[in-house]
């Protein structure tokens, strides 16, 4: 099993209308309120979303028939004119999936939550992943206490959660690493330690990586864990963050179990 960090935990990152949050998922109330908060900015989403998306996707289409026409280029203005296409079809996608990621941030799911076993659904997420995982030269490792309380859980929404924090750590670690995944009992909390054996963060960075659009890689749109983290608040929940540099990297989730059936 994993050793602990020695760093400093991250404090919750601000809310899209620059308040500051108490203390990141303190349980059912800050859930309701959350999807309150959400729900306005959902619609707005919605709205800029579709004025985006049609011009994007023409402009895509138009790109992708212009491009046909410089195929066959024979001269240096036609292949610098196809270069030229093929870096706008570049960035015409990658607007693309700023403007999914954004939705998928802004737009709080529809959580349905049914009592599960969190260890069986974070198998079903590492079958998953491995594959991706040793091409990258990343093992994964689980440590899975056994005995859980079950916990209700809207499984499709927190495999992706879960994952944009695996991704996270695959790109901590170009060089390949461990990724370790490790489940236990807190208390009246279910808890999951995803640990990687990364590059680590300073804490300056530390205290951004759960504010929107705030990214250290390149290309990268700065939403993968601010989604993680409306995603864990969502189901009352609460994420931290412990890193140290050269060493890796600790997520730490806790989620409140069902409560025993009368």
């Amino acid at each position: 099993m994993a050793q602990p960090f020695a760093g400093t935990s991250a404090p919750p990152a601000a809310d899209l209308n620059g308040s500051t949050p108490v203390e990141s998922g303190s349980g059912p109330e800050v859930a309701r309120r959350l999807r309150e908060q959400n729900a306005q900015i959902a619609r707005l989403a919605g709205g800029l979303a579709h004025e985006i998306r049609n011009p994007l996707s023409t402009l895509s289409l138009n790109l992708d028939l212009l491009a046909e026409d410089f195929q066959e280029a024979e001269t240096p203005r036609e292949r610098r004119a196809g270069a030229r296409i093929e870096r706008l079809k570049h960035e015409a996608r990658r607007l693309q999936d700023i403007l999914e990621n954004f939705l998928r941030f802004a737009r709080l799911q529809d959580l349905k939550p049914r009592e599960a076993d969190l260890n069986e659904v974070l198998e079903e997420l590492c079958d998953f992943y491995e594959p991706q995982a040793s091409t990258r030269g990343v093992t994964v490792r689980t440590h899975f206490a056994a005995d859980l309380p079950r916990i209700p859980l809207d499984a499709d929404a927190f495999k992706q959660a879960v994952l944009n924090l695996m991704l996270n750590a695959e790109h901590a670690m170009p060089d390949g690493g461990e990724l370790m995944l490790t489940t236990r009992r807190d208390g009246p909390f279910v808890a999951l330690d995803v640990v990687d054996t990364g590059c680590g963060m300073p804490e300056d960075v530390c205290s951004q990586i759960f504010e929107p659009f705030f990214s250290t890689r390149k290309g990268g749109t700065g939403l993968g864990l601010p989604t993680t983290r409306n995603i864990i608040e969502a189901h009352g929940g609460r994420i931290d963050i412990q890193s140290v540099p050269g060493r890796g990297s600790r997520f730490s989730i806790r989620l409140p179990a069902a409560r025993p059936s009368s």
